[in-house]
């Protein structure tokens, strides 16, 4: 099995990018939705670390958003609670996909987590500066504030373009990012 991790800014596009190469994606940020809708440990976890903030289940992003705008050390408790969490939900995301040809790994903080592996193929998604932020506060739950303290926790851009092995251009037109993976995934399917 192929694993593939996509990296990249928030917002260059990285969820779409992974959708198109038509293979089993792991989307953390759908996951984590999930864990807060549905799992009553990470709740009495939360509200424990949390009273201030997290008073009912399914957990309130809002109640999430205030705690991590309060304060920047609520976000590592918060991380703390849900990675551990996310990591088992992707290790059977693997077991359920183990004859696949190629999984696609669409996780915000991979490399910062220390999740990817040697031997993950990691793709860059490179997108202009101006390009995201026009398209980021078009975004429905856009907060300014979470988006630095998230910008915090990751590690520099350039950084991990270099680390990556493939980069793929986002002009955020549809038929060149369709082109661009294709190219990219027979190119890997080839390795």
């Amino acid at each position: 099995m192929i694993k593939i991790g996509i990296l990249g800014d928030i917002g260059s596009g990285k969820s779409y990018v992974a959708k198109k190469f038509g293979f089993p994606v792991f989307d953390a940020d759908v996951e984590i939705i999930k864990i807060y809708k549905k799992n009553r440990t990470c709740f009495n976890r939360l509200k424990n670390k949390l009273p201030k903030y997290i008073s009912s289940f399914p957990v309130k992003k809002s109640e999430l958003t205030k705690a991590i705008i309060d304060n920047q050390s609520n976000l590592k408790k918060i991380i703390k609670i849900v990675h551990p969490i996310v990591r088992a939900n992707m290790n059977n995301f693997f077991k359920k996909n183990k004859n696949k040809k190629i999984v696609v790994l669409d996780i915000p903080l991979l490399m910062e987590n220390k999740i990817n592996k040697k031997n993950y193929i990691l793709v860059f998604v490179d997108a202009k500066k101006k390009e995201i932020q026009r398209r980021l506060k078009k975004r429905p739950n856009y907060n300014p504030k979470i988006f630095y303290k998230l910008k915090k926790l990751q590690l520099p851009l350039e950084f991990k373009k270099r680390k990556s092995d493939f980069i793929i251009k986002n002009n955020f037109k549809s038929s060149s990012i369709k082109k661009n993976v294709k190219i990219l995934k027979n190119k890997i399917l080839r390795k």
